[in-house]
């Protein structure tokens, strides 16, 4: 049951990788409306987590390169939820036998 919740906030990080991954490339195009709903809801979603990161590490010279801490603090946590989901469910496997 545990490894279940675990693979779950796993799938939800790498979902929330990809929608920081479209937020960072569409901001390399100025032209862009943020007043669109879709692009303002990418924002809303996304905007928080990287605020964080903002403050740690301003932009140098109009790049930002919190996004970057953004991406590796995720990824870290996706990797360390998989394999406790995985060390969980081999556990699970290893019972269900009996």
């Amino acid at each position: 049951m545990v490894a279940i919740v675990f693979e779950a906030l796993a799938k939800f990080v790498s979902i929330y990788l990809v929608l920081l991954v479209i937020r960072v490339l569409l901001s390399w195009f100025p032209n862009i409306d943020w007043g669109n709903p879709a692009f303002s809801a990418l924002s809303q979603v996304t905007d928080p987590y990287l605020n964080l990161f903002r403050s740690i590490i301003p932009p140098l010279g109009g790049i930002d390169f919190s996004a970057i801490l953004a991406f590796f603090l995720l990824q870290f946590v996706q990797s360390a939820l998989n394999g406790a989901a995985a060390s969980l469910g081999s556990g699970y496997a290893a019972y269900a036998g009996f």
